[in-house]
Parts: C-alpha cells; sequence; structure tokens
C-alpha cells in the first residue's frame, strides 16, 4: 500500500495543539564527554545506555546521562573499543553483553559481567553492522552475532568453544544495518531490506527500494526497527515501509514450495519535504524524526530536525503534531548525523546528534496540566485533575482553579470567576473566605454573591456575608434588597447591617424607598415589629398586614388605624375584624381583637372609612349597638343596602331612620318604616303619590289586607283610568268589586273596561266559589269530629288492676267486697273511689286535671 505523506497536515494544525511529548536535554556526565567527544551511534536498553563516540569509545550511562563504570571496581569508566568511530553497537536482550564494530575492521564482543563469551575480532575490512543475538545471554543459544560489511556473516560457537562463521549473504556493497528479533533478522543493503529466517535458514523476501537519479540511497542511513515480534519498520531515505511477517496459511504450503513465513508491506509512506533520521512506534502513532529536504532558504545550511508523531492505521498518514527541535550546531548536520533509539514499554525516546542527546517522553497528568494552564485553558486543565481524582504530585484542582480564578479576575471575567470559585472551594471555609476576599479587592463581590455558601454546614464567617451586602448597599439597591430577603439573617449580624442602611439614608442622596423596606425586613429579623411596622406604614407597603398577622400586633397599631384604612382598606378591616380564638378564655373569645369604640374613635372624623368598617362589623356582630349610625353612614355612602338593612335589623331607633330617609327624601324606605310603626295609611299615600307605582300600592293593600287600606286606594285613584284598569284587574279576589265600581264617576274613559270587569267578575265569583267551597268542606269537618267525640265520650273504660285511687293511692278493684267501693273513671283515665272523694261529691270534671288547669 504505496501513499504519499501528508505534510499538509501539519499546515492546517492550530498552533495551540496540544502536544504529544515533552523534551529534556540529558545532562550530567554525558554533557562533559561530548566536550570532547561526538556520538557516532546510540543503542538504548531497559538497564542502561550504550554510547559509541568518533574517537571509538564506547561510554556506559544510565538513562540520565550518569557514567555507570564498566567493572565492579570502578576503575574503567568507559571502553576504548576501536581506533576510529564506532559505526554500531549491539545489546542482548538481558543487557549482559555488548558488541561493537567500526571502519577499523574490528568486532568487539564485551561482556559486562563476566569475561565468558567475549570475542575481539579483526576481519581486515570495514565493518558498517554487528547484531547480537537477543538471547546471546543464554548458555544453550550458540552464542551467535551478525556482521555487516560486504557480506551478512554469522558467527555462532560450536563443539570446543570454536566460533564458526557462515556467510548467509553476498552483497556488492555494504550491509548498513541489521536488526534481530528471535528468529528473524532484517539487514539493508545496496538492493533493499532483506528479511532472513534463521531457523529455516532462508530468505523470506526482498523489500526493494526505490532509488533516484539525485541521490544514492547508500549515502543515507537505513533505520530498521522490530517494534513488534513480527512487526518491522524501515525508514530509509524519504520511504517509510511498516512490514508484517504473516504466515503462510496450510494450503499456501501444500500448493507451493514456499518458506513457511513471508513479508508482507503493509504501509509504505513517502514524504516530499523530509528525509527520514529514524522511526518508532507511540502506542498505536507512529514517531519519525526528520530532518527538511530543503536548506534554510536565508543561510544555505540545513534546517532545524523535526519529531513528528502521525498516525497511520487508516491507511492515511496524518500528523498529530510536528515538533521543530533546537539542537546546537543544527546547521552543520545532515539527516544521518541524527539518531533516534527508544524504551518502547515507556515510550521514552532518545534524540541523539554529535553533541548532545535529547529524551522525549509522553506527557504525563501534570505535563498536560502545565501547558493546559501556560495556554490558559485551565477548564481543560481541571478536567484533567478531575479524570484521575482530582490530585497529582504536582497539582490538584484547587491549585489549577485558583489559578483560574486569578487569571479571569485579571481578565476582569468576574461572573466566570465566580462560577469556578463555587466549583473549586467546595466545602472549603478558609479556601472560600480567601477567595471572596479577591473579588472584594477588585469591588466585584455582586458576581459571587450568588455562589457563596450559605447552608449551616458550610457557612462563612458573618465578616464575609456583611461585605457582600455593604458592596450592594453602596452599589445595587434592588440586589441588596433581594439579599436581605433571601438570605438567613443567622449569617450576618443584623445589627451592623442596620448600622449601614441608616449611615447611608443620612449621608447619600438616594431613593429610600427601597433601603427602608431592607430597613424594615432587618427589624423584623431583630423582632423589633414595632420599627418594623412603622417603616412599612412610612412606605406604605402592604407588607405591613402581614406583619401584623404574623406577628399579632393588634394592640400597637390603634393608633394606626387610619393609616392602615387608608393603605388597603379591605385588607385593614379584614385585620380590624379578627377574633380571638375559642381557646382564649381570658380574652373573652368571640370578641374583635381590636375594639370596636378604639376603630370608632380613630375613624370619626372619615366617615366612608367609617362606614365600610361598621358595614363589615355589623355582619359579624349582630347586637345592633352601631345600627343606628350605619343608618346614616348607608344613607351617605350606600343607598342601595339602606333598605335591606332597615328590613333585617330590628336594632336602629326607627323615628330617627324615618328623620334620615324623610331629609333625603328615601321614599322605598319610607314605607317600609311607615308601615312599621303602624302608619300605613301614609305609606300608601307616599306610593301613589310620590312613586306613582299602582301595582306597590295593590301589593301593599294585599299584604296589609287591610278594608280602610282599600277603600283608601281607590279613593285616591279612581280618578286615574290608568289605575282603575289596574284596580278592576286585580281587586277582584280580595273586596267586595262594587266597592270600586260604585266610586267610579260616570263619564270616566276607562281602557279596556269589558276585559277587566268580565275578569273582576271572574275572579270575585271564583272567591265566592272557594268561600262556598271552604264552607261546605268546614262545616263537614265539623259535623265528622262532633261525632266522632260523641262516640268517644260514650265508649266504655277497660278498668283493671293497675288502675290506682289518685286520692288514696289503693287499687280501685278490691277482692274483699266488705271494702268495696263505688268507682268513677274519668276519659283521661284518672280513676277515684267515691268514697274517697271530698265529701263524696261527685263532679263532672276530673280533680287531677282541673287542678292542673288551675
Amino acid at each position: 500500500m504505496n501513499m504519499t505523506l501528508n505534510q499538509e497536515s501539519n499546515d492546517n494544525m492550530s498552533s495551540d495543539g496540544e502536544p504529544k511529548l515533552k523534551y529534556d536535554r540529558m545532562g550530567n556526565d554525558v554533557q562533559n564527554i561530548l566536550v570532547t567527544d561526538a556520538v557516532s551511534c546510540i543503542c538504548v536498553h531497559t538497564k542502561f545506555i550504550c554510547l559509541g563516540t568518533q574517537w571509538g569509545v564506547i561510554h556506559l550511562l544510565d538513562h540520565e546521562g550518569n557514567t555507570v563504570p564498566f567493572s565492579q571496581g570502578n576503575n574503567q569508566k568507559d571502553l576504548q573499543a576501536h581506533a576510529i568511530a564506532v559505526n554500531k553497537i549491539s545489546v542482548d536482550e538481558n543487557g549482559d553483553y555488548i558488541a561493537s564494530c567500526s571502519d577499523d575492521g574490528k568486532v568487539l564482543v564485551y561482556g559486562l559481567y563476566s569475561n565468558d563469551n567475549t570475542h575481539s575480532l579483526t576481519l581486515s575490512r570495514v565493518v558498517k553492522s554487528v547484531a547480537l543475538d537477543p538471547f546471546y545471554y543464554k548458555s544453550g543459544s550458540g552464542r551467535r552475532f551478525l556482521t555487516g560489511d560486504n557480506k551478512l556473516t554469522l558467527y555462532e560457537k560450536t563443539f570446543l568453544n570454536r566460533l564458526r562463521s557462515t556467510v548467509l549473504c553476498e552483497c556488492e556493497s555494504y550491509v548498513q544495518a541489521i536488526a534481530w528479533h528471535d528468529r528473524f533478522v532484517a539487514w539493508a543493503s545496496e538492493v533493499g531490506v532483506r528479511v532472513y529466517d534463521l531457523v529455516a535458514r532462508c530468505s523470506l523476501g526482498l523489500i526493494q527500494w526505490e532509488k533516484s537519479l539525485n541521490r544514492s540511497i547508500e549515502d543515507f542511513r537505513c533505520n530498521l526497527l522490530w517494534s513488534a515480534p513480527k512487526t518491522l519498520m524501515i525508514g530509509w531515505v524519504d520511504t517509510i515501509r511498516i512490514c508484517l511477517i504473516r504466515k503462510r496459511s496450510p494450503i499456501e504450503l501444500q500448493t507451493r514450495d514456499d518458506t513457511e513465513y513471508l513479508v508482507d508491506p503493509v504501509y509504505t509512506f513517502q514524504s516530499k519535504e523530509y528525509f527520514i533520521s529514524g522511526l518508532g512506534p507511540l502506542d498505536d502513532q507512529l514517531v519519525l524524526l526528520s530532518v527538511p529536504k530543503e536548506p534554510d532558504p536565508e543561510t544555505g545550511k540545513s534546517q532545524r530536525p523535526i519529531l513528528i508523531v502521525a498516525d497511520y492505521k487508516d491507511c492515511e498518514f496524518n500528523e498529530f503534531s510536528a515538533d521543530t527541535l533546537n539542537i546546537r550546531g543544527y546547521e552543520e548536520y545532515s539527516c544521518n548525523d541524527y539518531f533516534l533509539d527508544m524504551l518502547i514499554e515507556e515510550n521514552r525516546f532518545f534524540i541523539v546528534s554529535p553533541k548532545e542527546i535529547i529524551v522525549a517522553s509522553p506527557y504525563d497528568i501534570d505535563d498536560k496540566v502545565n501547558w493546559l494552564t501556560k495556554k490558559g485553558e485551565f477548564e481543560r486543565a481541571i478536567a484533567v485533575l478531575d479524570e484521575v481524582g482530582g490530585k497529582t504530585a504536582q497539582h490538584s484542582v484547587v491549585t489549577v482553579g485558583v489559578d483560574y480564578l486569578d487569571h479571569l479576575l485579571t481578565n476582569q471575567q468576574y461572573e466566570a470567576a465566580a462560577k469556578i470559585c463555587a466549583k473549586v472551594c467546595k466545602n472549603d471555609k478558609i479556601l472560600w473566605e480567601n477567595q471572596i476576599l479577591k473579588f472584594d479587592a477588585v469591588k466585584q463581590l455582586r458576581a459571587i454573591s450568588a455562589y457563596i455558601p450559605r447552608v449551616s454546614e458550610q457557612v462563612l464567617s458573618p465578616h464575609i456575608y456583611e461585605l457582600i451586602l455593604n458592596e450592594y448597599l453602596k452599589e445595587d439597591p434592588q440586589g441588596f434588597l433581594k439579599l436581605v430577603k433571601e438570605w438567613n439573617p443567622s449569617l450576618y449580624r443584623t445589627g451592623v447591617i442596620i448600622n449601614w442602611v441608616l449611615e447611608h439614608l443620612l449621608t447619600t442622596k438616594v431613593d429610600n424607598n427601597v433601603y427602608l423596606e431592607a430597613l424594615a425586613l432587618l427589624y423584623c429579623y431583630q423582632k423589633k415589629f414595632d420599627k418594623a411596622l412603622t417603616t412599612y406604614l412610612s412606605l406604605q407597603h402592604m407588607d405591613v398586614f402581614k406583619l401584623i398577622k404574623e406577628h399579632d400586633m393588634h394592640t400597637v397599631i390603634y393608633d394606626k388605624i387610619l393609616n392602615l384604612m387608608q393603605l388597603d382598606c379591605d385588607r385593614a378591616i379584614s385585620i380590624l375584624l379578627e377574633k380571638f380564638p375559642v381557646e382564649d378564655i381570658d380574652k373573652q373569645h368571640g370578641k374583635t381583637k381590636i375594639p370596636v369604640e378604639v376603630v370608632e374613635k380613630q375613624l370619626e372624623n372619615h366617615d366612608l372609612y367609617l362606614f365600610k368598617y361598621l358595614d363589615a362589623y355589623s355582619k359579624i356582630e349582630p347586637n345592633g349597638r352601631y345600627h343606628g349610625k350605619l343608618i346614616h353612614l348607608y344613607a351617605k355612602y350606600a343607598r342601595p343596602k339602606l333598605l335591606p338593612f332597615l328590613r333585617c335589623s330590628d336594632n336602629y331607633p326607627i323615628q330617627e331612620a324615618l328623620d334620615v330617609c324623610q331629609s333625603n327624601e328615601f321614599y322605598p324606605e319610607m314605607v317600609f318604616l311607615l308601615s312599621r310603626i303602624g302608619n300605613t295609611r301614609e305609606a300608601l299615600q307616599i306610593i301613589i303619590e310620590k312613586l306613582n307605582d299602582i301595582n306597590q300600592a295593590i301589593n301593599f293593600c294585599q299584604e296589609h289586607n287591610d278594608k280602610e287600606l282599600w277603600t283608601d286606594l281607590i279613593q285616591q285613584t279612581v280618578d286615574k283610568p290608568e289605575c282603575v284598569t289596574l284596580l278592576l284587574k286585580r281587586i277582584g279576589n280580595y273586596v267586595d268589586p262594587r266597592m270600586l265600581i260604585q266610586h267610579i264617576q260616570p263619564g270616566c274613559e276607562i281602557k279596556d273596561l269589558k276585559e277587566c270587569l268580565a275578569k273582576m267578575m271572574c275572579d270575585y265569583h271564583l272567591q265566592m266559589s272557594v268561600q262556598e267551597a271552604c264552607k261546605v268542606i268546614t262545616l263537614r269537618n265539623y259535623f265528622d269530629l262532633h261525632e266522632k267525640l260523641i262516640v268517644g265520650q260514650q265508649r266504655g273504660i277497660s278498668v283493671t288492676d293497675d288502675f290506682l285511687c289518685h286520692v288514696c293511692q289503693g287499687r280501685i278493684i278490691v277482692r274483699d267486697l266488705s271494702n268495696a267501693s263505688n268507682l268513677i273513671v274519668y276519659n283521661c283515665r284518672h280513676s277515684f273511689h267515691i268514697d274517697c272523694l271530698p265529701n263524696g261529691i261527685l263532679c263532672n270534671n276530673c280533680y287531677v286535671c282541673s287542678a292542673v288547669k288551675m
């Protein structure tokens, strides 16, 4: 799979993209070494680093750059392995043996812990590469190693510890590089890269390399790396290939005479801009050490090397990051002067130039947090810390959060700072107070007020809440009032706030209403309800009624009744009419908490308020004490209520009421009052003359059923034809129609006379018929009842042994005839011995019943 390296991905990448790796220059002893020498090759092991120099010396270092002695006596700090530059160093898997080669023709196998199985070969030819068997330290491994010059030679230990060499491949040029893993060996020559199976002793295939007319591949170092047991990475010139060693299927082996394994180049990428100096894996990504092909346009010299981290798994090479490395003397170096080695398990990369070593390692959490905070991305830094429990060796959510808070305050982002403060401080009271003081320093306590803790478990010092209230007091009156309403007064000292409010009112020209409302609330919190009441009334604020009810302040408002009525008459009356509960026996339950005399006194000069109060009072107190006063007030303010009131009340002076109605010409009310005192004739006259309502007059006469009233009605209306018509239609049921007809003047024109007379006669005859029928029924009932009485009186009475004489209390019936006496039993069932009666005189009436009646 051949692909062109997507170099444009780096150009499109944001400069603020998160780095993948961090870089540190290796210091300590290595710096001293490279003052007088230069690196020619490197081999990194998990235990140490082997450094080959231009002077043929091999240095053993730890991963921090400190020299590790070659011998246990600490005398030998380096190994002078060659006369000229070391070309290649190889270390076995266990780190017991190292091998090196050089252009001086010498190959050295050196034991770090034993002199056994060490070798020093002089081949009299240039040796470009060497590789130890990864299992060289094992006794049964054959102690093999490979050398590469103009051929690839395998050396292995035979019987009697002799060293046998086997040429595996002849090359026209040099074997540039060798990579050995388990049974597979890969090497590079001028024709490409070949993979060899040491078990099967056969080549698995040749990966040919593309040649260019402008440059020879022999001028570039081939970089070979086994990144996994069967994964080979190759970086040579400007091309990258990733190959897999695949085992052939049984079918393939049966049909063809082929090797058991084959090499499959899975990915191939070619860069147009870079030469490859080294490569390696980083998890699922690829790391490249590269050098730009083109020289610096200004100086004409080499440009800085670049370490690229790229994704390649989806068949497309996309750069994740590209870091330009600050290498000393980079202008004089080519791509062959740089090396990249690594500890794959630790994802640590060693970038080597002739004069220094830079260690690249993945960003850990602390590095990531550092980078994010430097870029101002504090929220991402906090999120990263949250994922690992909120704390690392260097950072915590609190420390980063505080830095973020300071950053936001510096940039005047006060609302955002307040939100972060709540997230960072949580339940830490001291931290809360310290951060709030920062808001106070910039006069932005209002921003933090919505997030400050207010529950009892997290409550802060009262001074903190007072600071916030003070800022609102000076800057935001509505906000100050809102906090006073919402905050529990236990959070702060109400006395301090009250003093501040009073001082502010005295020294500042402001709209007082908002502050006075807040002041009233603060007085309530102090239980100084009288001051709160006065403040609310001065504000004309409706909460005064709520205050009075909640705290039973009825006795306090005696002198404030008029003010309350002026504020809200209905709510004031509701409070004035509140009664003592049943359980308050000592306060005479059922009576109003505020005596009616007090209210009347307060409202005596304000008739409208007094009317509204007494009107409501009369509905809950039927004693009628103020009904006479109410008549005057109804006449003045609520005429429609007057007549219903006169009808339902018996507790007003009628003559006074009549005088009020006469003075105001309230004729319906006068009619009612006159009829109530028995002056029906004058009432009828008012109906006829003032109200001019004949129907009402007829109804009035019907109601009183007085013949004289009917006569007056007829006499006063007979000269009015329209009234006569109505009388003719309705009078027949109540009086003798002749009374009306006799008074009608001759020649009077009466509308619908015929129909009226017919209806009158019909009504009269109906009345007479009803009377006759009632007479018949009455007589029949009389005789029936009389007969029933006679029969009842003639009926005998059963006398038993239970009957007693109501004089002697003896039994009426006695067995001894010698003592027998005559008896008398009345219909009321009272019985007597005749001998027991006074003087034995019989009476028609029962003595007992007669005595009771008397």
